[in-house]
């Protein structure tokens, strides 16, 4: 049996499924297909335990879709990011620089939220809009296109006929290759650990990254969680040693955490399980192809820095749904896919390498490296307009 809809999106992460609410709420016909049904409870096997900062410019996208209003009850507001350099001899803070939202806004820089919790409320939202099909448990397996339509092969048997397929699939994007776009990757031999705690200390709304060497231990604000302040941690470390971390016993990896932490909040307690990431940098050589568009990690995978994966997501999907709705009769014609990749491509470039020149930068070991790390936070916190500028361009708006 062949089906037809406006927008086949493949990928119900995140992403894929804000793009299915998004295009379901301007009214296009969308089918969204992942090969894995959605984790929605924290504790669940296989639940993504990262969270996600939707910063400030993602915001009115949510709103329009109504999504916001699903996910701001349990939102935690992010207003200070604090960069904490504890290079030296031993683990403790010698620089502590903060960057306050109100320097450059009125509201904060984004808010916080599990990745559990966003696929749960998504879920829940598709489910009211009578134009958007989703499907977990089937993938798309094949694609064929013409200069009219799209054809996609599902993994039930099924065939979609489509004016646009979305890729949402992830680094490893079956759509994309079908589609024969390349890509350039990096890898650091880093792995990231996913985790929560909570601690005696309060984190009022501060984001605290902590750079040593191996990649930044962040903490990030979540709601209390069993009557303590809470925060979701992603500790970014070289392979090996994540594995050695995720392997030991509870109160040895909370002592070696605590460590890690500088003990800021005071000694941490794990109140979650812990779950492990590999850390790579990739970005495609196109971002459409014919009657195909990439977003989120079809199109680009950065290392978990500043808050970018998601909010650049977000950015590739409010580029596509203008371009879309600016002129709904040349949906996924050569012209608007085009003008789609020219949109964003730029944008996506200066992400990339701006975020790998800081991962690395986070990575070093030697003391010398260390200290220039440490000396660069010094000099560009200092002058306030590059600071203010540094900033906005972490935002997303000029």
């Amino acid at each position: 049996m062949t089906e037809s809809c406006d927008i086949l999106i493949s990928g119900g992460g995140v992403a894929g499924l804000t793009a299915a609410a998004a295009f379901g709420a301007a009214g296009f016909r969308v089918i969204c297909v992942d090969p894995a049904p959605p984790v929605t409870s924290r504790d669940a096997e296989g639940s993504d335990l990262r969270t996600t900062a939707i910063l400030q410019p993602a915001r009115g996208l949510l709103e329009a879709c109504g999504l916001w209003v699903r996910f701001a009850p349990h939102a935690e507001p992010l207003q200070i990011m604090r960069i904490v350099d504890a290079g030296g001899e031993v683990a403790e803070p010698r620089i502590v620089k903060e960057f306050d939202a109100a320097d450059i806004s009125d509201q904060p820089f984004g808010w916080n939220l599990p990745n559990w919790l966003l696929r749960r409320e998504l879920v829940a939202h598709l489910a009211t809009l009578p134009n958007v099909d989703f499907r977990p448990g089937t993938a798309a397996r094949a694609l064929f296109t013409r200069t009219a339509e799209a054809r996609v092969t599902l993994s039930d048997g099924g065939r979609v006929t489509a004016r646009l397929v979305v890729a949402a699939d992830g680094r490893d994007s079956p759509m994309r290759q079908a589609a024969g776009i390349g890509v350039t990757t990096s890898r650091y031999g880093q792995k990231a650990l996913a985790f929560a705690v909570t601690h005696p200390e309060p984190h009022r709304n501060v984001s605290t990254e902590i750079h040593r060497s191996g990649g930044p231990f962040t903490l990030v604000p979540l709601p209390d969680y069993q009557g303590k302040p809470s925060s979701a941690v992603v500790w970014m470390e070289r392979g090996p040693r994540v594995l050695d971390l995720a392997a030991l016993d509870v109160p040895a990896f909370e002592a070696a955490m605590t460590e890690r932490s500088c003990a800021l909040f005071g000694p941490l307690t794990l109140a979650s399980r812990r779950t492990v990431w590999p850390i790579i940098l990739q970005h495609a050589d196109r971002l459409s192809g014919e009657r195909i568009a990439l977003i989120a990690e079809a199109a680009h995978v950065v290392p978990p820095i500043g808050a970018q994966g998601l909010n650049m997501s977000l950015a590739d999907l409010r580029a596509l749904l203008d371009l879309a709705q600016a002129n709904p009769d040349r949906l996924g014609d050569a012209t608007m896919l085009d003008a789609y990749h020219d949109a964003r491509i730029n944008d996506i470039r200066l992400r990339v390498r701006g975020i790998d020149l800081l991962n690395r930068a986070s990575m070093a070991a030697q003391q010398p490296l260390r200290d220039a790390r440490a000396a660069g936070l010094n000099a560009l916190y200092g002058l306030a307009p590059v600071r203010h500028t540094l900033m906005r361009m972490g935002l997303g708006v000029s």
